[in-house]
């Protein structure tokens, strides 16, 4: 991410509470934001679809995104449409999640 100071900087405790509604085609989804990465040049979000009752989905599905700020430093998603774009992003995300499950051990 670029070292530009941030709209509305949170801490590492508090992005847990933060929730992203995005709205697909069949109905809007709430989301937990799980990571922004860097993947290349380009930023990147990791969104977890929740169930109905607030809590993380059962199956594991994560949803990623390109990941920006404007000029006033609001975040900005948009979608991924190249497949080698998503595939660099996703294999990026893999290796954060390898990581972190070593850090844990």
């Amino acid at each position: 991410m670029s070292e530009q100071e941030k709209a509305t900087p949170v801490t590492p405790d508090e992005i847990e509470d933060i929730r992203v509604s995005l709205e697909l085609d069949n109905g809007e989804v709430e989301c937990r934001i799980l990571t922004i990465f860097e993947a290349g040049e380009q930023d990147y979000i990791a969104l977890m679809p929740l169930d109905s009752e607030g809590n993380d989905n059962e199956d594991g599905e994560v949803y990623l995104y390109r990941y920006a700020e404007d000029e006033e430093g609001l975040p900005q998603i948009g979608f991924i449409e190249d497949e080698e774009e998503y595939e660099i992003a996703a294999d990026r995300f893999d290796e954060l999640l390898d990581e972190e499950m070593f850090d844990e051990m």
